[in-house]
């Protein structure tokens, strides 16, 4: 996938903060969600909610009973937007564990959530190196370090 071909958008769809700890961890969070998906030009709905909703739509849609960092769902139909849920309680513990900002977990994470919805995975060794590589490329547009250093978490 050529990266340069990607349409040109700076905004999410839309942004929804469902669990409004989010802005007292990641002040700016709607901020910082709004660059990161601009730089992959895709554009879905992106909804900062909570381990326990999180826990409960892995469950329902992917049967994990457990939260995870975060979900990325296709578009219901052609010409609307996919979207991403993110786990607060997760991508803080994460970040931690990590030793990295939560800003800058969370800009990578949706990062990581729009390459998904652009068709990059990372099953398989070579396509999760590629996928590594996009996602450090485009977040060094933004300044956020490198995401795939020695001793980061990525679940």
């Amino acid at each position: 996938m050529d990266p340069d071909s990607r349409p040109n958008s700076d905004v999410p769809a839309e942004i929804i903060v469902d669990e409004p700890a989010w802005r007292r961890v990641i002040p700016r969070a709607e901020a910082v969600v709004a660059r990161a998906a601009g730089l992959t030009g895709v554009r879905p709905t992106i909804v900062l909610s909570s381990d326990r909703a999180v826990k409960l739509l892995n469950a329902r849609h992917r049967g994990i009973n457990k939260p995870t960092n975060v979900l990325t769902f296709e578009p219901a139909a052609s010409g609307m937007p996919g979207e991403l849920v993110l786990a607060l309680g997760i991508v803080r513990r994460e970040a931690a564990a990590a030793g990295r900002r939560p800003a800058h977990h969370l800009a990578h994470l949706v990062v990581h959530g729009c390459l998904h919805l652009l068709g990059y995975d990372h099953e398989h060794a070579g396509d999760a190196r590629e996928m590594e590589q996009e996602e450090a490329r485009l977040l060094s547009r933004i300044k956020v370090p490198n995401p795939w250093r020695v001793g980061a978490v990525m679940r």
